[in-house]
């Protein structure tokens, strides 16, 4: 059968490529652009940085490429709102080897609320660019990493969030992380 997508709204870019327009830096960590990548690093307090739109989005399917370099610590978040580095809402994990990358984790909540098998640690590419796709619809939640389905979670408190899309540098010092080709598909949904 084939399936039309003619209603589909298409691919837009978050990120543009050349500069944070569009974006709000949260904490005293490093964000810049360069060479077509947001580039995250641990700056001298080595403390929580986010880097948020300035747009909220509810129903989505996002895509994006990371590539961990030092430590990788990170995270994209989904339907979360700041006051300073502190982030209410959802984070989809990015974690070096062995730390649940594509686990959903709530910050300021109920900490831990799915992670993956432990088997598909394996689709991690450390040091290497890697794919992560996030569907948001309602209260449910699908993760994939490379191409691979990490984690679905239906949970009622996430279908009652509203607020943006942040990425994340986790405290501690000693991290880099970049990202390029964010794109954000929204999703006619009822809710």
């Amino acid at each position: 059968m084939f399936l039309c997508s003619c209603n589909r709204p298409a691919y837009t870019d978050l990120f543009d490529g050349e500069s944070l327009d569009g974006w709000t830096v949260h904490g005293d960590e490093k964000w810049y652009v360069e060479d077509g990548e947001i580039i995250c690093e641990s700056g001298p307090k080595a403390e929580y940085g986010y880097l948020s739109t300035d747009a909220y989005y509810d129903d989505f399917e996002l895509t994006l490429e990371f590539k961990q370099e030092a430590d990788g610590n990170s995270g994209v978040f989904f339907r979360s709102t700041l006051e300073g580095t502190k982030i209410t809402g959802w984070q989809v994990e990015v974690a070096p080897p062995g730390h649940d990358t594509g686990g959903i984790y709530e910050s300021y909540g109920r900490g831990w609320l799915i992670k993956p098998n432990p088997e598909r640690d394996k689709y991690l590419k450390m040091g290497e660019w890697n794919e992560m796709k996030i569907r948001v619809v309602g209260p449910t939640v699908t993760t994939w990493l490379n191409g691979h389905e990490m984690v679905q979670l239906t949970d009622e408190k996430i279908g009652e969030g509203k607020g943006s899309i942040a990425l994340q540098i986790h405290d501690g010092g000693g991290i880099k992380v970049r990202w390029r080709d964010i794109e954000i598909r929204p999703i006619t949904a009822a809710r």
